[in-house]
């Protein structure tokens, strides 16, 4: 007999519990396809491949071009405004070259990921994200979306995934 006044180990029971916990669990969950599970697991890499995308991006210095006007260089696009970056030199002459104003002076600003989606996403007039090596063939964008910009400033979605 244990200090509790049982008879049998209370551990033995819980591990006996829990696997019945989860025998039962598995029978009362909807049977799913092959291809239905697959499309799950695709998805779930998906979202994890794109949160490592983003903490890296976060953590690092980005290159920001500004307009004639002397504002960051921004891009409308389906009602939002995309905060043009570049991860380095070679890729802002890329654009340069795509939209061809390879001739001008491009004058840019170094900024932490993390400071553009915190600080000035939501200084913009309406809904924003950044697009990172826009024109590019690793462009990457960054919605305004809840965990990737500040919540007061994100898109609802619905409540999807």
């Amino acid at each position: 007999m244990d200090e509790t006044g049982d008879d049998q180990a209370l551990t033995t029971q819980q591990f006996s519990r829990l696997a019945e916990l989860a025998e039962a669990a598995e029978a009362y969950a909807p049977a799913r396809t092959a291809s239905e599970a697959a499309t799950v697991d695709e998805a779930a890499v998906a979202r994890r491949e794109f949160a490592r995308l983003l903490g890296e991006f976060r953590r690092t210095a980005v290159l920001v071009p500004f307009d004639e006007h002397g504002s960051l260089w921004t891009a409308d696009f389906n009602g939002v405004r995309w905060i043009c970056a570049f991860s380095d030199e070679e890729a802002l002459a890329r654009f340069a070259v795509a939209r061809g104003d390879a001739e001008r002076e491009w004058t840019y600003r170094t900024i932490l990921g993390a400071r553009l989606l915190d600080v000035m996403v939501p200084a913009l007039p309406g809904p924003g994200g950044v697009a990172l090596d826009a024109g590019g063939t690793d462009g990457m964008l960054f919605p305004p979306v809840a965990g990737v910009v500040p919540a007061p400033v994100a898109i609802d979605l619905g409540g999807g995934r």
